[in-house]
């Protein structure tokens, strides 16, 4: 039998960063891309490489070029790290399995290191196919917290929990992560919502700006870590920007909401000083439309609200002459598939 999973990317859309500090998000992934995992039974446990995992070029441009794309490391290292990380959890939670071997390969469409969770999502989907083909039960918070072990543990990516919370819900979800009750539960206070199908919402990108989000944790840590007075005010106020757009969300209180995701990246630019000027554009050129505008994750796409279709054609046409893409986010609400 052939096992296939598929795993989206995931955008914030208030109170990234706050995530990885005690604070408050909303997320959710859309399908207008995605991971995708094979897997089958065979006599050894083989792991096959993916378009960005190759090690033959054309020329020393095109290898430059390879890099500048997809970094110094492909998705075999994802693949082999949720591997390993999955068979702990199995030992640690005397979960047996079979001494069956298997071949397992993946595929992405996710525009890479864009702060879209495109490095998750390969993990969430092998996470997935490994479940069906043992046959295991992984609830979606612990899932959620296992994924991100992978990442933290196994690879020494610094990250938040957002984009494993959304990617394991598989719907949108407002994240509370107190700290108090993840001392005592081991994870986040975690509440699937809906996001308003009248919210008009775009997500833009482009792949000239490849960074993985480490870079800004790595930084951000650092200053929260010793007690920035800045940094841990910021904190608050990022978790208090997600209740508010919640809070309008469920209203229908469009009108509010443009301010809110504006306040997100102001305040990011405030405290971060490793925002790039290519980033600060992509939101200026939105922002000179009409739209609100504010980072999906990390870096290199952002997401916003729009009046209407006038103003996103307006939005489409100037992004456009920069090399930017927009699309309007097919957001999955299919529900919990972490079971």
């Amino acid at each position: 039998m052939i096992i296939k999973t598929k795993a989206y990317p995931r955008a914030a859309l208030i109170g990234n960063p706050s995530d990885g500090y005690y604070g408050k998000t909303i997320a959710f992934v859309f399908s207008n891309y995605c991971a995708e995992v094979m897997l089958y039974e065979s006599p050894e446990l083989d792991l096959l490489p993916a378009l960005r995992d190759h090690s033959r070029f054309n020329s020393i441009q095109h290898l430059a070029e390879d890099v500048d794309l997809y970094g110094y490391y492909g998705g075999i290292r994802l693949l082999k790290a949720t591997i390993r990380k999955f068979y702990d959890y199995c030992q640690k939670n005397s979960i047996e399995l079979d001494d069956r071997n298997f071949t397992i390969r993946y595929q992405t469409s996710i525009p890479n290191r864009l702060g879209l969770a495109g490095s998750s999502a390969i993990i969430t989907a092998c996470i997935r196919a490994l479940k069906r083909f043992y046959d295991i039960r992984i609830p979606s918070p612990l899932l959620a917290n296992l994924i991100l072990a992978v990442e933290k543990e196994e690879l020494g990516i610094d990250a938040g929990l957002q984009d494993r919370v959304a990617q394991s819900y598989n719907t949108p979800v407002f994240m509370d992560f107190d700290k108090k009750f993840m001392e005592e539960h081991g994870y986040g206070n975690y509440h699937p919502i809906e996001i308003p199908p009248e919210l008009k919402i775009y997500i833009a990108f482009r792949t000239d700006l490849a960074e993985g989000s480490e870079i800004l944790h790595s930084r951000l840590r650092e200053d929260y870590e010793s007690g920035n007075p800045k940094v841990l005010a910021a904190m608050q106020e990022w978790a208090d920007l997600t209740v508010k757009v919640k809070s309008a969300m469920e209203k229908r209180d469009f009108t509010s909401l443009p301010a809110l995701l504006n306040r997100n990246f102001d305040l990011r630019c405030e405290v971060c000083s490793s925002v790039s000027k290519k980033n600060k554009q992509m939101v200026e050129l939105a922002r000179s439309v009409g739209a609100s505008a504010k980072f999906t994750g990390s870096g290199g796409a952002i997401i916003g609200t729009y009046e209407d279709e006038a103003m996103y054609s307006k939005l489409r046409e100037k992004l456009k002459e920069f090399d930017i893409e927009v699309i309007k986010p097919e957001i999955v609400t299919a529900g919990d598939l972490a079971v």
